[in-house]
């Protein structure tokens, strides 16, 4: 099964468990999709707040490059765990996105550089924690309450920045990890808002991709240069490292079992894990576009 055709590269996926909705971006449209009967596009979400019953931007078989006047491109979605909001990010601030009535309430603003990369939690209050990561070097934080219209401001700016654009957010408990352009990863106490620990090369080019082990202290890094690195989360030790690609990860995804790795190289590999703590885990081959399609 596939979801239709897009207007360009898809840089971003997201799946709602309550409703059973995929979220899927490309340029500067975020379309809706209903997968309980058929993958049929309900909405067409867009940069600038605009909403379109079922599809708006139906791709011929020449990809559209030109982004819409009044329209940005988006970097990436995420959803809060109750799928009840949407935030997407797009130049510099991030669109907030009602999904019960499909409108959009306002903005987060702040950054002075586009926002490249955002996770989002929810705190005891109800209330969404937004972290979002930016080409000004910065990491910000944002309270949402629900109901909350307008723009909204940071609560909070961690300090010290980056030497260059995030790349990479992830949250595990009250640890926030950030991956950078300037080839590091830091580790940051969401409670206290303070730097824990830092690895200032932890790669040899941009760090663009993180990821977490459930039930393991394990962190996995991708780069730009395509290798996947392994570390204790707890001390920063390096536990693991090897050839992921032979091009940019731009994602990585973990269950309890697995590890799955995308790339520029139009692939998505999987590796089966093993002892974690001790770096172990291996390739069990990679999802080609002729898999990945169907």
């Amino acid at each position: 099964m596939s979801l239709g055709v897009h207007p360009n590269n898809v840089v971003s996926v997201k799946y709602c468990n309550y409703t059973s909705l995929v979220f899927t971006v490309s340029t500067s449209y975020i379309k809706v999709w209903d997968i309980r009967e058929s993958a049929k596009c309900i909405r067409t979400l867009t940069s600038s707040g605009q909403v379109t019953l079922g599809e708006a931007c139906s791709a011929s078989s020449s990809r559209t490059v030109a982004i819409p006047s009044g329209e940005s491109q988006i970097n990436q979605i995420a959803l809060n765990p109750t799928g009840t909001f949407l935030y997407a990010a797009s130049g510099n601030a991030v669109r907030m996105w009602d999904l019960k009535r499909f409108q959009s309430t306002g903005k987060l603003t702040g950054h002075l550089g586009p926002v490249m990369c955002l996770t989002v939690d929810q705190i005891s209050n109800g209330q969404d924690l937004i972290i979002t990561g930016s080409k000004d070097h910065y990491i910000k934080m944002f309270d949402v309450t629900e109901g909350a219209l307008g723009t909204v401001s940071p609560t909070h700016n961690f300090e010290p920045p980056h030497y260059d654009g995030i790349e990479a957010l992830t949250i595990q408990g009250d640890n926030l990890f950030s991956g950078s352009r300037d080839n590091g990863i830091k580790k940051w106490d969401l409670a206290q808002k303070g730097l824990l620990q830092q690895v200032p090369n932890a790669h040899k080019d941009w760090v663009c991709a993180l990821g977490l082990v459930p039930g393991h202290p394990v962190l996995l890094s991708g780069c730009r240069g395509g290798i996947l690195k392994l570390w204790n989360v707890d001390t920063f030790v390096p536990v693991g490292e090897m050839r992921g690609h032979d091009s940019p990860i731009n994602a990585i995804c973990v269950n309890s079992t697995h590890v799955f790795t995308a790339a520029d190289d139009r692939t998505v590999r999987i590796w089966k894990a093993h002892n974690l703590q001790d770096g172990q885990i291996s390739d069990t081959g990679d999802l080609g576009e002729d898999i990945a399609s169907n």
